[in-house]
């Protein structure tokens, strides 16, 4: 009796305010790895096709995944803007935007484009998605003439080799260590020429859930070439590469992504679910010295 008596008289001093309406909703994670990764890696295999639809996945944080089967496009978001990385093929404008879309993100609301190397796979689509963004394009002073034009520079080691791809109008020109800033993201470039002259990594970080890791969008930087080419036969270039290669090892790493996702593992690793390694870009760089040595030992051997 007492205690009902203090309750009422309580309920008089502090009301009991009932809530009425739908409780808040949570924001759910847009195409969660857990389950956006499996199906990356049911519907892509190994090398797929360039042009081959492949759904987004969040990799971690604001950070995303959003370009076909057989070439990455990332995006990084931010209540400030968006940054988008490499564009594909001409083809793959299309296919981005798309899955931009259907993460529920905004084309117009991507404020920069970047772009890993000057080849048609990679820079295809930059023309195209600048037109559909409205977004500045920033590339290092070697890929800016290539980009512009879309014609291959002479002394890139497969000129010659590749088609052109349509022309986009570059806005600024980055170099080594210089950052792109938008809102909360901080997108370091690291110059990284050796697969091509303009080649840039980059390199952010990225938190969800109190957890923040350090991602690297790392170049090709494989030693490929037209037949006539050969890199012992340009030793400036050649030292360029390997420290290219030791400046890549060197970067704080978390989770490593490539222009060419079965480069790196990324098919089997979203298929896991799993995309961190805090050893990813050291056995990177290891893996790409082991290639130019034994591109360097055939050249040797062909004299």
């Amino acid at each position: 009796m007492f205690a009902s008596v203090l309750l009422a008289a309580a309920a008089q001093v502090f009301p009991i305010v009932v809530p009425l309406g739908k409780p808040q909703q949570i924001e759910q994670p847009r195409a969660p790895i857990e389950s956006a990764g499996p199906l990356f890696a049911y519907r892509c295999k190994d090398w797929d096709d360039y042009d081959k639809p492949a759904p987004p996945v969040r990799i971690f944080g604001n950070t995303y995944l959003v370009g076909t089967c057989g070439i990455s496009s990332i995006l990084i978001t931010d209540p400030a803007g968006d940054i988008l990385i490499d564009g594909g093929t001409d083809v793959d404008a299309d296919l981005i935007a798309a899955n931009i879309r259907k993460l529920g993100f905004q084309l117009t609301d991507v404020k920069y484009l970047l772009n890993s190397h000057e080849h048609f796979d990679h820079a295809g689509g930059l023309s195209k998605l600048q037109r559909m963004t409205g977004a500045q394009l920033i590339a290092s002073a070697a890929a800016a003439p290539v980009l512009g034009s879309g014609q291959a520079s002479q002394d890139d080691p497969q000129y010659g080799l590749n088609p052109t791809f349509p022309a986009a109008h570059v806005d600024r020109i980055v170099h080594d260590g210089e950052q792109v800033r938008i809102g909360n993201v901080v997108v370091k470039a690291v110059a990284t020429p050796g697969h091509t002259p303009g080649a840039l990594t980059w390199h952010w970080g990225s938190c969800q859930d109190g957890v923040c890791r350090q991602i690297v969008y790392a170049d090709s930087l494989t030693p490929v070439s037209s037949k006539t080419y050969r890199f012992s036969d340009h030793p400036a270039y050649l030292a360029a590469y390997r420290a290219s290669i030791a400046r890549l090892a060197a970067l704080p790493c978390d989770i490593l992504l490539t222009p060419h996702p079965s480069a790196s593992g990324m098919v089997d690793r979203l298929r896991r679910a799993q995309i961190e390694s805090p050893d990813a870009c050291r056995d990177y760089a290891a893996g790409l010295t082991k290639k130019l040595d034994e591109r360097l030992a055939k050249e040797a051997a062909a004299k």
